[in-house]
């Protein structure tokens, strides 16, 4: 199975760490780096100097917004999936993320086997 190579927008340590170790030990995804603001994310991102398949995006940030990262995002790649998680995933955060170009939206709280299912999907259409 390939591996799916994945950015991590999340300014919480702890949250982050178990993401990526939960992500890889159950899908195929590969944490190739991550950034605590909008800022960082937004040009990591879109610098077209780091490959990636998958950006997981919170929406609190140490600076900014995740919403700022995903509005630098529209143009990216077709192959490009950029997805949110966040506490704040009320039905109007939703729709403004799916406005702003996230091809999917997660609740921290009770969807995170939801994202794992959705990744899962990715690595099995990736290559």
């Amino acid at each position: 199975m390939p591996e799916l190579r994945t950015y991590i927008v999340e300014d919480n340590a702890t949250i982050r760490e178990n993401l990526i170790g939960t992500l890889e030990e159950l899908t195929c995804i590969k944490a190739v780096g991550f950034s605590e603001t909008e800022n960082e994310g937004r040009e990591w991102l879109t610098s077209g100097e780091h490959p990636w398949e998958l950006a997981i995006v919170d929406l609190f940030l140490k600076q900014g917004s995740g919403l700022g990262v995903l509005e630098a995002c529209r143009n990216r790649q077709p192959g490009q999936k950029l997805v949110v998680l966040s506490n704040y995933a009320t039905a109007d955060m939703r729709k403004r993320c799916l406005q702003l170009g996230a091809d999917a939206v997660f609740d921290k709280s009770n969807e995170i086997d939801a994202l794992v299912d959705y990744c899962i999907d990715q690595c099995s259409t990736a290559g």
